[in-house]
Parts: structure tokens; sequence; C-alpha cells
């Protein structure tokens, strides 16, 4: 496997027109398609467009659009101007998005004008009126048109090391402000060529853009492409109903991306008589827990099992399963540390954790992130030798796979044992009652913590017991120290725009309990 290498997105972009201008890059629902030619061709009539907006080198553009093909042709554009791009999730609100582009002072701000119900021209509007020197452009499915002979020359390609900041990515905790995360092409490029030599991604392969294309992992996506030549398949949401059918129509080959994706494509081929994806060859997974047990349902529905990659907005996909691994380790772990990636456990105590030990996952590697919007984070965000701390807690198996075993902040102790809440939460995935669940840690006077879990019903099923939820942990081989001794049945597990789990609304809901 040859990846094509670019010092910037645009030089990337240039090698790979130069060496495939007719290979298939994109196809979205509706059929439409775009070939790398076509890309280039397109972004730099976008670009000359966005010119006379006043978009050039350094200015920074905000953006929050679906995963449409013309989301590609922006960043695309955006990339060809040398600006500094600001991707927001479409999920994100004002009080996001407000805080997102005032901190990082954009100058346009690029919208549909209602999508999903949702009326973001007038939520742009609002904000550019205050902010006072934000432009806003209203792009559905359309992007400015202007000569690409107008263009200037075509952005300079430093070394890796000395690169200037093109990306700012925001990452939401559960009870602060976003947190805008600085990074280079070439912090991306790195998670795209680790991941495509991980994957043995080629030119045949298809993958599932099925989710936002303005998350960090959509935008290595599209680096990755440009690296091997591999295409995408872009679906503007996810449909349970809709997107196994596209993906089935245009042969996905790596079928992404977590665990609510993959249960959707297993019931969707349990309840279909011929194979719905017969050239899969692999589901990606990433951002949440993992049933083991999945992997072996995937297995055996489609022949092939789950690929699970680990990382932050901050560091993106540092460790990541590969094509060698055996089922075990698909199944338990989160794959092995992508090249350049060093890992370092440190246990509670501050020592360096052992051979089996579990710690806190610290990391340098050349997808780092070059700190922090707000420069005053970055003293708590890296350790005295220079180590990004996650926050997250993983422990290496003898085969050098990471196994994530909770958050830092997120260990319940109780009687004085600590106990891993995303443990027990990966245990519970499992059961067929549970459609989503949060295990928090409540006060209590005999204990310290007590363990309890917040269930959301699955579709169609019957409420959990708190005897089944023990048999089924007890049936896992969890021990009984670490069983809930409290259910909680709630509609809806409360996330907030980036998907995160609200824990502390949780615990004051439940704390009196």
């Amino acid at each position: 496997m040859s990846l094509l290498e670019g010092r910037t997105l645009w030089e990337l972009i240039d090698r790979r027109v130069a060496e495939t201008p007719d290979a298939l890059m994109a196809v979205d629902e509706d059929m439409r398609t775009l070939t790398f030619g076509e890309l280039a061709e397109d972004a730099e009539r976008a670009a000359a467009g966005l010119r006379e907006l006043g978009v050039g080198p350094d200015v920074v553009v905000s953006w929050q659009l679906p995963t449409w093909i013309e989301s590609m042709v922006l960043v695309a554009a955006l990339s060809r101007l040398d600006a500094i791009q600001n991707p927001i999730l479409p999920i994100y609100r004002e009080r996001e998005v407000r805080f997102c582009t005032n901190q990082a002072d954009a100058k346009l701000i690029i919208v549909p004008s209602v999508w999903n119900k949702v009326e973001y021209e007038a939520m742009a509007t609002d904000i550019a009126r205050d902010k006072g020197d934000m432009q806003v452009l209203v792009a559905d499915k359309t992007l400015p048109q202007g000569d690409p002979a107008s263009l200037p020359p075509r952005p300079g390609a430093a070394d890796p090391g000395d690169q200037p900041v093109r990306w700012l990515f925001y990452t939401s905790g559960t009870t602060a402000d976003p947190k805008g995360a600085r990074h280079t092409d070439a912090n991306v490029a790195a998670v795209a060529r680790g991941m495509a030599e991980r994957l043995a991604v080629s030119t045949g392969d298809r993958n599932a853009m099925v989710f936002p294309f303005t998350h960090v992992g959509g935008i290595t996506w599209l680096f990755l492409s440009l690296q091997t030549g591999c295409s995408n398949i872009f679906l503007e949401a996810f449909d349970p109903q809709k997107t196994p059918e596209v993906l089935s129509r245009e042969g996905v080959t790596l079928a992404g991306a977590g665990t609510v994706f993959h249960k959707v494509y297993l019931a969707a081929q349990q309840a279909s008589d011929t194979p719905l994806f017969p050239r899969v060859r692999g589901f990606t997974s990433g951002g949440a827990p993992k049933p083991p047990q999945l992997h072996y349902d995937l297995l055996e529905a489609f022949g092939t099992g789950i690929y699970s990659a680990y990382g932050l907005t901050e560091a993106p996909i540092l460790t990541m399963s590969g094509l060698d691994d055996t089922d075990e380790e698909l199944a338990h772990t989160e794959g092995k540390p992508l090249p350049g990636v060093e890992l370092k456990l440190v246990k509670l105590d501050g020592t360096v954790a052992g051979e089996g030990e579990a710690g806190e996952v610290r990391v340098k590697a050349p997808q780092v992130m070059q700190g922090y919007l707000d420069s005053s984070l970055d003293a708590e965000a890296f350790d005295e030798e220079g180590y990004f701390r996650t926050g997250d807690l993983g422990r290496l198996d003898e085969r050098g796979n990471l196994v994530i075993t909770g958050r830092l902040k997120d260990v319940i102790i109780r009687k004085g044992e600590n106990i891993s809440a995303s443990e027990v939460e990966a245990h519970l995935y499992g059961h067929d009652k549970i459609g989503d669940v949060a295990v928090i840690g409540l006060a209590d006077p005999e204990r310290g913590e007590r363990v309890c879990a917040v269930v959301q019903t699955a579709e169609g099923a019957d409420d959990i017991t708190l005897a089944e939820m023990a048999a089924h942990l007890e049936s896992q081989g969890l021990m009984k120290q670490k069983i809930p001794e409290q259910l909680e049945i709630i509609e809806v597990i409360p996330r907030n725009p980036s998907g995160k789990v609200l824990k502390h609304v949780l615990c004051d809901r439940y704390s009196t309990s």
C-alpha cells in the first residue's frame, strides 16, 4: 500500500488529483458523486467566491454544515485560501456557537438556512449582530462562485514541526464551556496516515461517512481519502431505516462509526434474507463503550467484526485495532498505539503503572494538539514531561493493546474500592432491555459512595429490574462489589451537544433518592 504525502491539505489535493483525477471521492444518499478532480475544481471556484467575502490567510471561518458533499468542497476551498477553519457540530446551539465564534474571533460563519427543523440562519444572524465584525453566509448545498484565475498562489508547505494552526476543533465538557483545540494540517495528516496503515485502506475501499463531518474524525477521513484514493459514502444524517439501505447500495467496505450504528446494522442484517453489506471488511468504532459480544455478533452476521480506535479531539486516534489482531483483542481492547504515539500510564498516586496496572493515559504524539485556544488551560493539560493528560484510565495488556477502564473523574469509591463506571456501563450495554445507560456514584453514609445505574429502556422493551440487572452483570463475570445497588429508569439519558452524558445532572437528580 502506497500513501501519498502532503505537508498541507491543499498539497495533498494537488498530488491526489495528479494521481487519480477521475476516481470517485464521494457519493451521497441522492447518488450525487464527486471525483478527486472535481473536488479541486469546485474548491477553487468556491475559494474565489469566498475571497470576495474577505477570506484569506489566517482569517478564521466558522462553519456549521451537515455531512454534505459541499461541506467537503468548502474545507478544500478554505485550505486553498490558507484560512483557519473552525468546524462546529450541527448539534451545537446558540450558547455553544456564540462561545466558539467569539473565542475564535471568527470573521465569517457559514450555515444552512434551516436544517433538521433548526433555524441556523436566524441563530447565526443573532450571534453575528452581537459580535459586530462577523458575516453570515447561508450555504444550502451551494457555495459562492468566482474565477479561479483571481486566486493567489497556492499556500506554502512548511515542515510538519513548523506548520501554522489551521484547525480549531471544539470539545465540550459536561459542566464547562467548550475547549478549542488548535491543530495543524500535519496533526490531522498523521492520524489519517496511521489509520490508513492499520486498516490497509486502498483505492477500492468505501467508507461510511455517517457521523458529523464537522467532527475531527470527519476531517481525518478527508485526509485519509486523499492519501489512499478511497471514497466516502456521505449521509447528511443517520437514519436507522435509510442508512443501511444506502450503504448496501453503494457497496460499503468500512462501516462506522460506533456502537449505536453497529447495532442498527446488525438488526437490519438479521431482518434481511440476503447479505446486507457483501463487501464489508470491518466496522470501525470509537467514542463509546463497546460491548465485547457485539464484535462476535457482527462477526457471525457479516463475517467481520469491530476495529476500535481510541482518541480525543485534542489527540485524535492514539490507538487502533488492526487486521492481524485476534478476535479476543478486537472484542476487548482499543488496539495498539499508532506509529509515533508514546503512551505513559500514571497511577492515582503519581507513579508510573507497571504491566497490567491501570493508570491515567498520558501521551506524546504527532497528532497531539498545539495547545488550547485558551492558553491558560495548557498548564493543567500537559504534565511536567510534556505528556498530554487525557483524563482517561487504562491499562496495556500483554500484547500492547490499550484497554480503557474509565475516566479519572468517573471513578466511584465504594468502601475504599475504586470502581470504574465505564466498566459497569460496558457490561450493561449488552443487555437487550437497555438502550442507553449511565453509571454514577451517589454519596452514601455507610459506603462512601454507592453505585447507581440510570437506564434508558430500549425501544419496545420492558423496563429492566434491579434483580435482572444484577443477574446479567454476574453472568458477565463482574465482581459483586461493582454491581449497582440502585437502579433508576429515565426516559432519555441527558447528554451535551457533543454527546457526552451529563452525569452531574443525574447525580443532582438522584442524590436524595
